[in-house]
């Protein structure tokens, strides 16, 4: 029963962060600019970890240097991911935008061999090469909705995404995961309320549709994901949630067939595939 509920929490988890992209095209329908839309999503989601934290008795805050890491992190490396990832959304449906940012597990284990001395094996090498083989592939086929500009964004969102980790992996050595992600959120915040602010781009939204698009993204795509995978990661453990994760970009794609009426082509199950064998070789 503990390993189908753990399955199931992460199954959620990766469904919920599937749904990024989705919300994502349809804030754009919105009318909501980038800063906009990112500003509320990391606003409404620190509110909501740090209550659940509260009320839980698992708030900490951190101090010296774990504090500087861990706002850090927030202002520069998954602020920056989102940012990328919403700019190459603009070019590419949301089904290729997450098979495209699913390179990322294979990018952690090459920056590890490069920044943490990790051994290079055949199997990280053959990880590397399958993965961005589907990327190629889709991208070299020019199947509708492929923009080159696009996957290059976003292959660099997958990039920084990886480093992010890298530098996270270090970090909760001496803190946890729950307590970590509590410092990202707000840090984000932040650095897209400045961002929004100097630009000119910040607006408040003025509709229920808008509301409800920034609601989804910062409960559905944000939050619900976050404490799912955490809780399903505590029952089974970190290589099968790694596994069962890889769900994420096949969700991507249905429902952004299912939702906004995207096209799936052959050229696209295809590199898709060849990226999730690519995660699962270096997973596995």
């Amino acid at each position: 029963m503990t390993d189908r509920l753990g399955t199931a929490l992460v199954v959620l988890s990766a469904l919920g962060f599937g749904t990024l992209g989705i919300f994502g095209k349809l804030a754009t329908s919105a009318g909501l600019s980038i800063p906009t839309v990112l500003t509320f999503r990391f606003l409404l989601a620190t509110v909501l970890v740090w209550v659940w934290l509260g009320a839980r008795g698992k708030l900490r805050l951190l101090s010296g240097r774990a504090l500087v890491v861990g706002l850090g992190l927030g202002c520069f490396g998954y602020a920056t991911m989102s940012l990328l990832y919403f700019v190459g959304l603009e070019y590419l449906t949301a089904g290729l935008t997450g098979i495209v940012l699913y390179t990322y597990p294979v990018f952690v284990v090459a920056l590890a061999v490069a920044v943490l001395d990790e051994p290079v094996t055949r199997r990280t090498i053959s990880a590397l090469v399958v993965a961005l083989a589907g990327v190629v592939l889709i991208t070299g086929a020019e199947p509708a909705g492929v923009d080159p500009r696009g996957v290059l964004i976003v292959l660099l969102a997958a990039i920084v995404y990886a480093t992010y980790i890298v530098v996270s992996r270090k970090t909760l050595s001496t803190v946890d995961s729950q307590t970590l992600t509590a410092h990202v959120l707000p840090a984000a915040t932040v650095s897209f309320l400045a961002f929004g602010s100097a630009t000119g781009q910040l607006s408040i939204p003025t509709t229920g549709e808008s509301w409800l698009v920034i609601g989804g993204i910062a409960v559905v795509a944000t939050v619900v994901p976050i404490l799912a995978f955490f809780a399903g990661l505590s029952r089974i453990g970190a290589s099968r949630t790694s596994v069962v994760s890889t769900i994420e970009p096949a969700g991507t794609l249905a429902l952004g067939a299912i939702v906004l009426g995207e096209p799936v082509t052959v050229v696209t199950l295809a590199g898709g595939a060849l990226v999730v064998i690519g995660v699962l070789l270096v997973e596995s």
